[in-house]
């Protein structure tokens, strides 16, 4: 498994096999911010410092961003007939409300994949 694949599976950076978070359905919204302390496999500890991901919080803008940017995008192109702006902007935050699960843990699984190598014969720490 590459960087890129463990990152979108949600996977630990170091081995690639033990799981970021404790449950793997973002819209169980009791659990959808449950992360593991440790990786379960190799023993990675996912939160170096406190406050480690607040600095997922660009990466989920960068992600708001880009997704508010296609959408205005496809407003354009494909309402010939413009359609209210309101309508507009309710549609965008209802897909933005859906959207949030996913793009919160995807956010600190990039986050944690930029910050940890790949070593998967280091042992448990």
């Amino acid at each position: 498994m590459n960087k890129l694949e463990a990152t979108l599976k949600m996977k630990c950076p170091r081995c690639h096999e033990g799981e970021v978070f404790e449950e793997s359905n973002p819209y169980n919204l009791k659990k959808m911010t449950a992360m593991h302390k440790h990786c379960p496999k190799c023993g990675l500890k996912y939160e170096k410092e406190i406050g480690f991901f607040y600095g997922a919080m660009y990466v989920s803008y960068m992600f708001n961003i880009a997704l508010f940017v296609v959408a205005t995008v496809a407003y354009y192109v494909y309402f010939e007939e413009r359609v209210d702006w309101l309508w507009y902007i309710l549609a965008y935050l209802a897909l933005t409300f859906l959207l949030f699960p996913l793009i919160y843990r995807l956010s600190r699984s990039i986050w944690l994949q930029a910050f940890n190598k790949y070593e998967p014969d280091k042992a448990a720490s």
